[in-house]
Protein backbone atom coordinates (compact mmCIF):
# COMPACT_ATOMS: atom_id res chain seq x y z
CA UNK A 1 0.00 0.00 0.00
CA UNK A 2 1.60 3.06 -0.91
CA UNK A 3 1.38 6.16 0.81
CA UNK A 4 -0.09 9.68 -0.55
CA UNK A 5 -0.99 13.39 -0.05
CA UNK A 6 -4.72 12.93 0.12
CA UNK A 7 -5.40 13.55 3.49
CA UNK A 8 -2.99 16.09 4.17
CA UNK A 9 -4.41 17.89 0.85
CA UNK A 10 -7.82 18.33 2.49
CA UNK A 11 -6.25 19.73 5.57
CA UNK A 12 -4.83 21.83 3.29
CA UNK A 13 -7.99 22.72 0.75
CA UNK A 14 -9.46 23.63 3.92
CA UNK A 15 -7.28 26.23 5.17
CA UNK A 16 -4.20 25.11 6.79
CA UNK A 17 -1.25 25.88 5.83
CA UNK A 18 0.97 23.46 8.11
CA UNK A 19 -0.40 19.79 8.51
CA UNK A 20 1.52 17.87 10.91
CA UNK A 21 1.18 13.72 11.16
CA UNK A 22 2.29 12.33 14.35
CA UNK A 23 2.91 8.10 14.96
CA UNK A 24 4.63 6.69 18.01
CA UNK A 25 6.90 4.01 18.46
CA UNK A 26 7.81 1.78 21.77
CA UNK A 27 4.59 1.30 22.83
CA UNK A 28 4.25 -2.48 23.07
CA UNK A 29 8.36 -2.47 24.11
CA UNK A 30 9.67 -4.11 28.01
CA UNK A 31 12.59 -1.31 28.13
CA UNK A 32 13.35 1.74 26.75
CA UNK A 33 11.44 5.47 25.86
CA UNK A 34 8.45 5.34 24.29
CA UNK A 35 8.97 7.89 21.35
CA UNK A 36 6.63 10.30 19.17
CA UNK A 37 7.17 11.55 15.86
CA UNK A 38 6.04 14.78 14.18
CA UNK A 39 7.04 15.70 10.82
CA UNK A 40 5.21 18.88 9.62
CA UNK A 41 4.11 19.61 6.05
CA UNK A 42 3.49 22.83 4.21
CA UNK A 43 1.35 21.83 0.40
CA UNK A 44 3.27 19.72 -1.56
CA UNK A 45 3.20 16.87 -4.15
CA UNK A 46 5.85 14.78 -3.79
CA UNK A 47 7.71 12.51 -1.08
CA UNK A 48 11.45 10.69 -0.63
CA UNK A 49 10.87 7.82 -2.79
CA UNK A 50 10.78 4.46 -1.04
CA UNK A 51 8.86 6.40 1.90
CA UNK A 52 6.68 3.97 3.70
CA UNK A 53 5.32 2.46 7.04
CA UNK A 54 9.13 2.30 9.05
CA UNK A 55 7.93 -1.35 10.35
CA UNK A 56 7.70 -2.12 6.60
CA UNK A 57 11.17 -0.92 6.46
CA UNK A 58 14.70 -2.25 6.61
CA UNK A 59 16.87 -0.54 9.32
CA UNK A 60 19.43 0.43 5.93
CA UNK A 61 15.92 1.68 4.10
CA UNK A 62 15.02 3.52 7.08
CA UNK A 63 17.91 5.32 7.29
CA UNK A 64 18.24 6.19 4.06
CA UNK A 65 15.02 7.79 3.83
CA UNK A 66 15.30 9.37 7.14
CA UNK A 67 18.55 11.45 5.49
CA UNK A 68 16.01 12.39 3.10
CA UNK A 69 13.29 13.46 5.25
CA UNK A 70 15.02 16.92 6.32
CA UNK A 71 13.64 18.23 3.01
CA UNK A 72 10.11 17.06 3.14
CA UNK A 73 8.32 19.40 4.36
CA UNK A 74 9.30 22.38 7.02
CA UNK A 75 10.03 20.59 9.85
CA UNK A 76 10.69 17.48 11.97
CA UNK A 77 10.92 16.59 15.59
CA UNK A 78 10.81 14.01 18.42
CA UNK A 79 9.97 13.52 21.74
CA UNK A 80 10.51 10.98 24.61
CA UNK A 81 8.61 9.72 27.75
CA UNK A 82 11.33 7.92 29.78
CA UNK A 83 10.67 4.11 30.96
CA UNK A 84 10.16 6.03 34.98
CA UNK A 85 7.61 8.35 33.29
CA UNK A 86 5.83 5.44 31.82
CA UNK A 87 5.80 3.74 35.50
CA UNK A 88 4.58 7.04 36.93
CA UNK A 89 1.81 7.87 34.41
CA UNK A 90 0.71 5.23 32.24
CA UNK A 91 1.11 4.51 28.56
CA UNK A 92 -1.38 6.54 27.06
CA UNK A 93 -0.14 9.88 29.68
CA UNK A 94 3.21 8.81 28.34
CA UNK A 95 2.67 9.27 25.23
CA UNK A 96 1.04 12.52 25.27
CA UNK A 97 4.12 13.96 26.97
CA UNK A 98 6.37 12.30 24.27
CA UNK A 99 4.06 14.15 21.96
CA UNK A 100 3.86 17.29 23.37
CA UNK A 101 7.41 17.51 23.83
CA UNK A 102 8.06 17.29 20.16
CA UNK A 103 5.15 19.46 19.50
CA UNK A 104 6.92 21.91 21.57
CA UNK A 105 10.05 21.63 20.30
CA UNK A 106 8.78 22.57 16.44
CA UNK A 107 7.00 25.70 18.72
CA UNK A 108 10.26 26.68 19.56
CA UNK A 109 11.22 26.74 15.98
CA UNK A 110 8.29 28.91 15.53
CA UNK A 111 6.53 25.76 13.50
CA UNK A 112 2.89 25.29 14.72
CA UNK A 113 0.86 22.41 13.10
CA UNK A 114 -2.64 24.02 11.57
CA UNK A 115 -3.63 20.44 11.23
CA UNK A 116 -2.99 17.28 13.10
CA UNK A 117 -3.14 13.26 11.32
CA UNK A 118 -2.44 10.80 13.87
CA UNK A 119 -2.03 7.50 13.20
CA UNK A 120 -4.43 5.25 15.01
CA UNK A 121 -8.20 4.62 16.05
CA UNK A 122 -7.99 6.72 19.64
CA UNK A 123 -7.27 10.09 20.43
CA UNK A 124 -4.01 9.44 22.71
CA UNK A 125 -2.51 13.06 21.99
CA UNK A 126 -5.38 15.40 22.85
CA UNK A 127 -5.11 16.47 26.97
CA UNK A 128 -8.37 15.58 29.03
CA UNK A 129 -9.99 18.40 31.00
CA UNK A 130 -8.47 17.63 33.72
CA UNK A 131 -4.64 16.04 33.46
CA UNK A 132 -3.32 15.58 37.02
CA UNK A 133 0.08 15.18 35.80
CA UNK A 134 -0.18 17.96 33.39
CA UNK A 135 3.59 19.93 33.08
CA UNK A 136 4.67 22.30 30.50
CA UNK A 137 4.81 19.91 28.01
CA UNK A 138 1.26 19.49 28.35
CA UNK A 139 1.11 22.92 27.60
CA UNK A 140 1.13 23.56 24.05
CA UNK A 141 -1.60 24.33 21.93
CA UNK A 142 -3.00 21.76 19.73
CA UNK A 143 -4.53 22.22 16.31
CA UNK A 144 -7.75 19.79 15.76
CA UNK A 145 -6.44 16.35 15.68
CA UNK A 146 -7.61 13.41 13.06
CA UNK A 147 -7.21 9.96 13.64
CA UNK A 148 -6.24 7.97 10.31
CA UNK A 149 -6.42 4.43 11.00
CA UNK A 150 -2.89 2.60 9.31
CA UNK A 151 -2.20 6.38 8.66
CA UNK A 152 1.87 5.24 8.77
CA UNK A 153 0.87 3.12 5.50
CA UNK A 154 -1.63 5.69 4.01
CA UNK A 155 -0.38 9.29 4.54
CA UNK A 156 3.12 10.85 3.53
CA UNK A 157 3.29 12.64 6.70
CA UNK A 158 2.36 10.10 9.18
CA UNK A 159 4.53 8.04 7.60
CA UNK A 160 7.48 10.60 7.87
CA UNK A 161 6.72 10.55 11.18
CA UNK A 162 6.78 6.91 12.25
CA UNK A 163 10.62 7.13 10.31
CA UNK A 164 11.97 9.96 12.09
CA UNK A 165 10.91 8.42 15.57
CA UNK A 166 11.91 4.97 14.80
CA UNK A 167 15.40 5.70 13.61
CA UNK A 168 15.92 8.13 16.78
CA UNK A 169 14.47 5.26 19.28
CA UNK A 170 16.49 2.48 17.92
CA UNK A 171 19.76 4.77 17.96
CA UNK A 172 19.26 5.06 21.98
CA UNK A 173 19.06 1.67 22.49
CA UNK A 174 21.41 0.71 20.71
CA UNK A 175 23.38 3.37 22.71
CA UNK A 176 21.88 1.39 25.90
CA UNK A 177 22.72 -1.87 24.91
CA UNK A 178 26.15 -0.81 25.66
CA UNK A 179 25.94 -0.51 29.52
CA UNK A 180 23.12 -3.39 29.54
CA UNK A 181 24.36 -6.00 26.85
CA UNK A 182 22.74 -8.71 28.69
CA UNK A 183 18.89 -7.86 27.24
CA UNK A 184 20.03 -7.96 23.48
CA UNK A 185 18.78 -4.07 23.04
CA UNK A 186 20.91 -3.84 20.06
CA UNK A 187 18.53 -6.47 18.02
CA UNK A 188 15.34 -6.79 20.18
CA UNK A 189 15.70 -2.73 20.64
CA UNK A 190 13.98 -3.45 24.34
CA UNK A 191 11.12 -5.12 22.64
CA UNK A 192 9.86 -8.60 24.44
CA UNK A 193 12.42 -10.89 22.60
CA UNK A 194 13.29 -15.07 23.89
CA UNK A 195 16.93 -13.40 24.85
CA UNK A 196 15.57 -10.52 26.17
CA UNK A 197 12.63 -12.69 28.46
CA UNK A 198 15.40 -14.95 29.47
CA UNK A 199 17.51 -12.28 30.68
CA UNK A 200 15.13 -10.91 32.77
CA UNK A 201 14.50 -13.99 34.31
CA UNK A 202 18.33 -14.58 34.94
CA UNK A 203 19.55 -11.51 36.14
CA UNK A 204 16.05 -8.98 36.56
CA UNK A 205 14.99 -6.22 35.34
CA UNK A 206 17.46 -2.80 34.33
CA UNK A 207 16.69 0.63 35.21
CA UNK A 208 15.19 1.28 32.11
CA UNK A 209 12.86 -1.37 32.30
CA UNK A 210 9.11 -0.66 32.44
CA UNK A 211 8.57 -1.96 35.94
CA UNK A 212 4.87 -1.43 36.45
CA UNK A 213 4.61 -4.13 33.71
CA UNK A 214 4.13 -7.91 33.97
CA UNK A 215 7.91 -8.64 33.42
CA UNK A 216 8.85 -12.17 34.08
CA UNK A 217 10.27 -13.00 37.62
CA UNK A 218 13.52 -13.68 38.08
CA UNK A 219 14.51 -16.82 38.37
CA UNK A 220 16.41 -17.46 41.51
CA UNK A 221 16.23 -14.61 42.97
CA UNK A 222 17.04 -13.56 46.50
CA UNK A 223 13.73 -14.01 49.15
Amino acid sequence: MAVTLIRESARWDAGARLVAGIDEVGRGALAGPVSVGVAVLTRCTTWPAGLADSKELSPTAREAIATAIPDFGVGRAVGHASPAEIDERGIVAALRLAGMRALASLADDGIVPDAILLDGRHDWLTPPAADLFADDADATALAPVTMVVKGDRLCASIAAASIVAKVERDALMREAHVSHPAYGWEGNKGYGSAGHLAALREIGPSPLHRVSWKLPERVGADS
